[in-house]
């Protein structure tokens, strides 16, 4: 049975939920998603024997930050939420699977502490950022015309719309990135009400203001983001999942991404697969992970 858990950090009242035994591994949901993501993904998990730990990022479902912390959203703060759930729930060593901000959370984490990470299932591919440098526009006009909703969040105008608008900015995003994937109502709806949460607007605007230049980062993260700037390597097993028919991170961009990792490393392309990977291929998901668990 899944069972809906709170742990208090730092920083968070963070909620996850929790099934199985066995060996851990951790499941990050990406944007704009939530950890119902994974839904089709953590049974088969536990019934393979894994204890299987779906948290809801900052922002998202239960999940609140903490009075006297800042409503941020940037890619050191959800890397260090992630470290954070790990000492609370004392778990030594993990495996991750993440796609999206829960991918970068998952890269960073493989690649600044190893020894945590037996393996990663990293969605479309090696996502850490350099947020220290003014970032360029791409002479790729389909990316600059898919990145739309961050330009629009970078203005005042965006920022009330996500507020005003979440839902349909939401489902809009839903069937832009995923043109194949024919998802039920009842499965959005349930996602949309994780949107409620009272630090979501902050959270998502800061997170794409923020890695465009467009806002300062919280210095609790300064030093973390200062070493993500150099480009870590990732030396943990890895196989990266990317759906052919993503239309906002495209296949293309990862075709290139083997010069990040240092470990065992493979590249898995799947066809009439979008954006939304734990919610279109479950089956690949799990796939990733037991092929991982069983090299390692």
């Amino acid at each position: 049975m899944t069972e809906l858990r709170r742990v208090q950090t730092e920083t968070l009242d963070l909620a996850y939920f929790e099934i199985g035994d066995g060996f851990p591994v951790v499941l990050l949901h990406g944007y704009p998603d939530d950890a119902n993501t994974y839904k089709y993904v953590w049974p088969k998990l536990a019934e393979l024997g894994f204890r299987v730990i779906v948290p809801h990022l900052r922002g998202h479902g239960q999940t609140r930050i903490r009075d006297g912390h800042a409503r941020v959203g940037q890619q050191g703060a959800i890397a260090q939420d992630l470290f954070d759930l790990l000492d609370a729930l004392s778990l030594q060593q993990v495996g991750l699977v993440g796609y999206d901000w829960g991918g970068r959370a998952a890269c960073i984490a493989a690649a600044l502490q190893p020894d945590r990470v037996k393996f990663l299932v990293a969605g479309h591919g090696y996502l850490i950022q350099d947020t220290l440098s003014a970032p360029a526009p791409s002479a790729d006009q389909e990316i600059e015309r898919a990145y739309w909703y961050q330009w629009y969040l970078c203005t005042a105008r965006g920022a009330a719309g996500v507020q005003q608008n979440r839902k349909v900015m939401g489902r809009a995003l839903w069937d832009e990135w995923s043109p194949p994937w024919v998802f039920s109502n009842e499965d959005f709806e349930e996602c949309a009400a994780s949107w409620d949460n009272p630090d979501y607007v902050d959270v998502v605007v800061h997170s794409y203001r923020h890695r465009n230049g467009e806002a300062a980062s919280d210095p609790r993260y300064d030093a973390l983001e200062r070493a993500l700037a150099e480009k870590p390597k990732i030396a943990v097993p890895t196989i990266v999942l990317h759906g052919a028919d993503d239309r906002v991170s495209f296949a293309r961009l990862t075709a290139d991404h083997a010069t990040f990792f240092t470990g065992p490393y493979e590249r898995r392309v799947l066809p009439g697969v979008g954006h939304f990977l734990p919610r279109e291929a479950p089956d690949a998901v799990v796939q990733a992970v037991l092929d991982l668990q069983s090299r390692a």
